[in-house]
């Protein structure tokens, strides 16, 4: 993790999900000169989450979990943003 974007990510996630394993990948450098690259060196990262609000919810509920705890960084602040959630015991 570096930058301001993703110390933010950070932030938001454990402000959402206080005891979750978190982990913000800054994939940015993979990315420079492609679509989506604002030089900034904070356009794509990717977001490890592991949760106790996981259990027992769907995937795509997990990814609309995540995205609320966000608000306006993904698709306003970042161009992309993977997320890989889980619960504990997965």
């Amino acid at each position: 993790m570096s930058g301001t974007i993703a110390q933010e990510i950070e932030t938001r996630l454990r402000d959402t999900f206080a005891s979750a394993r978190i982990e913000v990948i800054n994939d940015s450098a993979q990315h420079h000169g492609h679509a989506g690259d604002d030089g900034s060196g904070e356009s794509h990262f990717t977001v490890v989450i592991e949760a106790d609000a996981f259990t027992g919810v769907s995937r795509l509920q997990r990814q609309r979990m995540v995205l609320a705890a966000l608000g306006d960084i993904p698709g306003q602040r970042v161009h992309a943003l993977a997320i890989k959630a889980s619960a504990p015991e997965e």
